[in-house]
């Protein structure tokens, strides 16, 4: 029971990180400004990490490596981890080489829920509070990713219908990529 409580603990705290990463690495590029306050929240979480990062790793032109990288040793850590707290012990060489692909599948997977997440919280707040001051910063994360889909979609009778196939397509995405992660380290 212990060891289930410390996993639920471990999986929050990591996700939540890893997906702080994710959101630095989009704000940058998208080019967000870093003056906004919630841009200034997650540039304060992930600092201690990124920086560090940045001395070796340069961000490039329109992707934020560091950031990036920093996702990707947070998701290792977290695989490592997940795998001691349930078997007692650290995986051998072959589970170390499933870890480094199961840890890009698990940033994948992350991105994919904030895709989700943010996705949700733009549409329920569109019907609640139109005019909250986070919905500026929704629409311009999520833009890029419902534009094609409204091109693509027709806009029957004024609804737009592109939030939903975003949400289909996160969902489904998450779980090939859940599944793929789970037959290569088990976790």
């Amino acid at each position: 029971m212990f060891g289930n409580i410390l996993h639920f603990i471990i999986n929050i705290v990591f996700s939540l990180f890893g997906i702080a990463l994710i959101i630095r690495a989009w704000m940058y590029a998208i080019r967000l400004h870093p003056f906004n306050p919630y841009a200034q929240a997650v540039l304060r979480i992930t600092d201690w990490l990124v920086q560090p990062i940045k001395k070796v790793v340069p961000a490039g032109k329109f992707l934020d490596w560091p950031s990036l990288l920093g996702a990707y040793l947070t998701a290792l850590v977290f695989l490592l981890l997940t795998f001691f707290v349930l078997t007692g012990h650290l995986p051998v060489v072959n589970g170390l080489l499933g870890a480094l692909v199961a840890s890009l599948l698990t940033v994948l997977k992350w991105a994919f829920n904030l895709v989700l997440w943010l996705t949700l919280i733009q549409v329920v707040l569109s019907w609640v509070n139109p005019m909250a001051p986070l919905m500026p910063v929704l629409q311009t994360l999520t833009a890029p990713l419902l534009d094609p889909i409204r091109r693509i979609l027709p806009s029957p009778g004024g609804i737009d219908f592109s939030p939903l196939v975003l949400l289909i397509v996160a969902q489904i995405v998450m779980m090939v990529l859940e599944g793929f992660a789970y037959r290569l380290f088990g976790v």
